[in-house]
């Protein structure tokens, strides 16, 4: 089963590329951790990322959503990006984060060339992403060491017209 990682730093574009490449044909995993913030905001828990608790609520909903994943499909971050997200809260990675990593190390769940998505210059603040374009450009940088460090082959995607780096992506993938 062919499963590709978009991942990058917080508004760089995982999200409108997801869209593109579903309305194109392809399957695609919605990304948890914004899933994990706007539920744990709703239960009025405004910033559930200060709690260590919070990397396993993402890894959780993560597995739940690879093991329901049907056939080739693009996921919007993986649980390498988690691992990146624990670092950069200077969060130690809990035990099932790390039992997670074993387990699709083990299992070669996601396809070592992963998509990384470069920044777009700018970052837009919503509910869940409130993270400053300064804090994001570091965020990029521990997600390219952690994959690296990890053994995954970064294809970088750099900022331009979705259309183009949808193009870029599937040119890199057997779904051209």
């Amino acid at each position: 089963m062919t499963r590709y990682i978009l991942t990058g730093a917080p508004g760089a574009g995982k999200t409108a590329l997801l869209r593109l490449l579903e309305r194109q044909g392809h399957a695609v995993v919605e990304e948890a951790a914004t899933d994990v913030i706007a539920l744990e905001q709703a239960l009025g828990r405004d910033q559930p990322w200060t709690d260590p608790a919070f990397i396993d609520l993402i890894v959780a909903l993560q597995r739940q959503r690879q093991i329901a994943a049907q056939g080739a499909c693009f996921f919007d971050r993986s649980p390498a990006c988690t691992w990146a997200l624990a670092e950069f809260l200077g969060f130690e990675p809990s035990p099932g984060l790390e039992a997670e990593m074993t387990r699709i190390k083990a299992e070669h769940t996601y396809e070592r060339r992963v998509f990384f998505i470069e920044n777009l210059g700018f970052v837009t603040p919503t509910a869940a992403r409130r993270i400053s374009y300064e804090d994001a450009l570091r965020f990029e940088q521990v997600h390219i060491e952690t994959y690296r460090r990890l053994g995954y082959d970064l294809v970088c995607i750099p900022p331009g017209e979705l259309e183009a780096r949808a193009d870029q992506v599937l040119e890199n993938t057997p779904f051209q």
